[in-house]
C-alpha cells in the first residue's frame, strides 16, 4: 500500500492520454524560461514551466549552500507534485540558482539537538522528497553547477540522467561515513543502480566526495560539459528523452526503479524509527556537534 499523500511511479495514473505534443523547435530548445512560461516561487525553490516544450527548470535557491532543511524539502516536494499534476509538464531540469553549489545535502541542525517528534518529521520529509523524485514519471534531468555532497548526491543520482559542470573543484558523492552517519539502505540502493556494487561499497566505506572528472569515470554522472553550456546540454537531453513516447519510457522507468521503491514503502515506519533511534545517541549527537564548529571555525 501506497502510505498517505505518497504515489510512486508504480502506482500513479499513467500520462500517456496526454495529448501528442510537437517536438519543440531546434530555435527554442527546452528547459529554458519561454513564453508561455508559468512560474511559481517559494522561499527555497524556484520552478519555471515553458508549456510550449513541457519542460520546468527547478531552481534551488536558498543560501549560502541550499541545505536540506524540513522547509526545503516539504517545499521541494510540493513543487514535484504540481509539476507532476499538471499535464503540460513531461519534463524537470533540476539545477541550482546559488553559485558553486548544487546541494550541500542534509540540513545538520535538523538532526542535532532536537525531539524525536522532530526528527521522525524531518525523516519523514526527506523519504517524501526521495519517493517523489525517485518515482516520478516526469523526465528528471539534473544539471549539476556545484558540489554537491550526501543528499545533494542523493537528488542527482534519483535523476534520469545526470550533467555535471566541468570544474575539478566540484564534487560530489555520499559521503556520511565522514560525518559518523550510516547512509539508509534506499540511499544505497540507488547508489549501486547507477555505479554498480563494488564502486557503491567502497565509495560508501569511505564516505568519498569525487572531484567531477572521476564521478563522470565512475559513471557517477553521464557527462561534464562545460559550466556555460550546461543548461544548453541540459536542454538538448532532455529533447532526447521527450522524442520518444511518454506510456513506453514511464512503464520501462517504473520496471527499473518499482522494486527500490516498493522496498522503501514497505519499510517506511521502521525506516523511520531506525532514523530516529540512529540520530538520537550521544555518541551521534556529539560527533554533529563537533562538525557544525568545524563549520563555523572554517567560516570564521
Amino acid at each position: 500500500l501506497c502510505p498517505p499523500g505518497v504515489l510512486p511511479l508504480c502506482c500513479r495514473p499513467p500520462a500517456w492520454d496526454r495529448p501528442a505534443r510537437p517536438p519543440p523547435s531546434p530555435l527554442q530548445p527546452p528547459g529554458l524560461p519561454l513564453a508561455p512560461c508559468r512560474s511559481f516561487s517559494n522561499n527555497k525553490i524556484q520552478v519555471e514551466l515553458d508549456e510550449s516544450s513541457g519542460v520546468a527548470m527547478m531552481k534551488f535557491k536558498s543560501p549560502p549552500v541550499n541545505s536540506l532543511s524540513l522547509e526545503f524539502l516539504t517545499e521541494f516536494s510540493i513543487s514535484l507534485e504540481k509539476l507532476e499534476n499538471n499535464r503540460a509538464c513531461r519534463g524537470v531540469i533540476i539545477t541550482s540558482a546559488v553559485p558553486k553549489i548544487f546541494s550541500s545535502g542534509l540540513d545538520i541542525t535538523e538532526m542535532c539537538g532536537k525531539s524525536v517528534e522532530h526528527y521522525t518529521e524531518f525523516w519523514r520529509a526527506v523519504q517524501e522528497m526521495w519517493l517523489r523524485l525517485y518515482g516520478s514519471n516526469m523526465v528528471t534531468v539534473a544539471a549539476v553547477n556545484g558540489s554537491s555532497p550526501a543528499g545533494g548526491c542523493l537528488i542527482s543520482l534519483s535523476c534520469d540522467y545526470r550533467i555535471m559542470a566541468e570544474n575539478p573543484k566540484f564534487s560530489i558523492g555520499l559521503n556520511e561515513a565522514q560525518l559518523g552517519i550510516v547512509a539508509p539502505f534506499w540511499f544505497k540502493d540507488t547508489f549501486v543502480n547507477v555505479v554498480g556494487h563494488r564502486i557503491a561499497e567502497r565509495s560508501l566505506q569511505l564516505g568519498s566526495l569525487h572531484p567531477a572528472p572521476e564521478a563522470h569515470k565512475l559513471g557517477l554522472v553521464d557527462e561534464l560539459v562545460p559550466e556555460e553550456k550546461l543548461m544548453e546540454k541540459a536542454a538538448a537531453v532532455m529533447a532526447q528523452w521527450l522524442a520518444l513516447p511518454d506510456h513506453a519510457r514511464q512503464l520501462t522507468k517504473s520496471m527499473m526503479r518499482k522494486a527500490v521503491l516498493d522496498r522503501l514503502v514497505a519499510h517506511r515506519e521502521e525506516d523511520i524509527q531506525n532514523f530516529v533511534t540512529f540520530i538520537s545517541k550521544e555518541s551521534i549527537q556529539k560527533s554533529l556537534r563537533m562538525y557544525m564548529e568545524m563549520l563555523k571555525k572554517r567560516k570564521s
